[in-house]
Order: C-alpha cells, then sequence, then structure tokens
C-alpha cells in the first residue's frame, strides 16, 4: 500500500469511527454529522495556516498606499514596477502567496475525501440520506458526472434533483460571501480586477459540486460556514462593507492602521450647519 492509499484509509477510519461514535449515542444521520465534525476538525488543526492567510492579507491591505505610488512612478513600464513590487514585499517581509497556504493544504484532503467517500460508498455505509438529501453518496453513485441532472428532464426525478441541487447551491453562496468578506474594496484597479476574477471560483466550487458524492458537497459547505463565522470574529464583515469614497469620489483604502475618521466626519458636519 502507497502512501497515498494509507492516506485515504485514515479517513475513511476517521469518517468511520466519527459515525459510530455519533450512532452509538442514537443520534440520526450519523454519516452526515461524521463528515461535519471531521469538517471542523480539519479546520482547527488548520486554523494555524488561516491566521497566517488573514495576516498576509491584513499586510497587504496596509501595502496598497505604497502600491498606488509604485504605480504612478512605474506608469507603463510593468517590468520595473513588477521588481519595484517584490522589493516592497521583500522589505515588509510580506508572502504575496500567503494567503493561499489554507486552500494548498486542503487541496490533497479534499482528493483523499472524495476517494474514501467513494470507497465507503461501495460499501454500503454512505446509503442514508442527510435530512433532505437523498443519499450521501449519491447521485454519482448511480450516474456519471452530469447525466442525473442533464438532459432535461433528470433521470433521478424532479423532486431528487431539486434535493440534490440544495447543498451545491449552498457551497456557490456560502463561497461568494466569504471571498467578499476576505476581500477589501481597493483603488487599485489591477488587485479591483484580480478580486472580480476570484468571484468565478464559487461557481467553479458549485459545477465541480454537481459531479462528486453529496458527502464531499457537504464537508465544502460546512467549511465554507466555519470559514464565515472564523472571518467575522478575527476582521468583521470586510469586503461586504461598502468602500469608503474620498472627496473627489473615489474608492479610499482603508486599512485597519488607517480607519475612517468618522469623529472629523461628525464635527465637519457641525461646522457646515453652524455656518
Amino acid at each position: 500500500m502507497n502512501i497515498w492509499q494509507a492516506f485515504i484509509g485514515v479517513i475513511a477510519t476517521a469518517l468511520t469511527t466519527f459515525a459510530d461514535l455519533i450512532g452509538g449515542f442514537g443520534i440520526p444521520y450519523s454519516w452526515g454529522w461524521a463528515i461535519i465534525l471531521f469538517t471542523l476538525v480539519i479546520k482547527l488543526l488548520t486554523m494555524p495556516l488561516t491566521l497566517q492567510q488573514l495576516r498576509a492579507s491584513k499586510a497587504m491591505q496596509a501595502l496598497q498606499p505604497e502600491i498606488q505610488k509604485l504605480q504612478k512612478k512605474h506608469k507603463g513600464d510593468r517590468e520595473k514596477m513588477s521588481q519595484a513590487q517584490m522589493e516592497l514585499y521583500k522589505e515588509a517581509g510580506v508572502n504575496p502567496l500567503g494567503g493561499c497556504l489554507p486552500m494548498l493544504v486542503q487541496l490533497p484532503i479534499w482528493f483523499a475525501l472524495y476517494r474514501a467517500l467513494f470507497q465507503l460508498a461501495e460499501k454500503g455505509l454512505l446509503d442514508e440520506g442527510f435530512f433532505w438529501v437523498p443519499s450521501l453518496a449519491g447521485p454519482v453513485n448511480e450516474y456519471a458526472g452530469l447525466s442525473w441532472l442533464w438532459p432535461l428532464p433528470p433521470a433521478v426525478g424532479w423532486v431528487v434533483a431539486i434535493a440534490y441541487l440544495i447543498l451545491p447551491v449552498l457551497t456557490i453562496v456560502s463561497q461568494i460571501i466569504v471571498q467578499k468578506m476576505t476581500v477589501t474594496p481597493t483603488p487599485d484597479p489591477q488587485q479591483a480586477s484580480m478580486n472580480q476574477m476570484m468571484l468565478l471560483m464559487p461557481f467553479m466550487f458549485g459545477f465541480f459540486a454537481l459531479q462528486v458524492p453529496q458527502g464531499l458537497v457537504l464537508y465544502w459547505v460546512t467549511s465554507n460556514i466555519f470559514s464565515l463565522i472564523q472571518q467575522y470574529f478575527i476582521t468583521g464583515w470586510g469586503g461586504l462593507r461598502p468602500a469608503p469614497t474620498t472627496a473627489a469620489g473615489a474608492p479610499a483604502a482603508v486599512t485597519s492602521e488607517n480607519p475612517p475618521d468618522t469623529k472629523r466626519t461628525k464635527s465637519d458636519g457641525k461646522r457646515k450647519r453652524k455656518r
């Protein structure tokens, strides 16, 4: 047995142990709750990396004013701009790829969980549903790809198809919210463009969610909800707040070191009313 197969076996054993433990207390939907418990354990184990990601994100936001200065200084020269930007990151001790670590670490877990769920489904352990979900192994345990849904009408019937579509839709919605919370509005056109491109990721995950076992999609939804709660308590709503504007009407960069001056705004308003 190679290392990869051993890793899949560890995940399958962990899920089975959690399901047996939960089922031992007489709790229904033991396999669904086992996947949720497994997700929370993974999120707790990767929390140091998540905190590193948030610190890197805050540091990048704090450097936005300096980056804007470099853009003006090296306007039209992308090579010099790139070199100056990397030097700025190096001096500030910021790794622009630091925010990718949690996702890179979770990728092998996703793939291994995918294989583990198929192995458990072959043993008939995931035939039970989870609330509205008909089967945590379905619909791909009986249909290849999107053949259960397309062409219309769905091969599984409309009622079952709608039940299987709920988790993929929740995956898209929850991931959009998490991404908007982690992205702070920026006046940098290049960064703003990248932020817009990142909004395509939830829809890609939603498409994949239609072609994998519902157990894996339940993992994604649970992970997103946990990240949403975690993000709220660490950095607040982030990009869900409207971007502040300058006197000229352009978006202004707001960082933790440069919060909006609400007191000054209120005093300015009082002076205007006195005049």
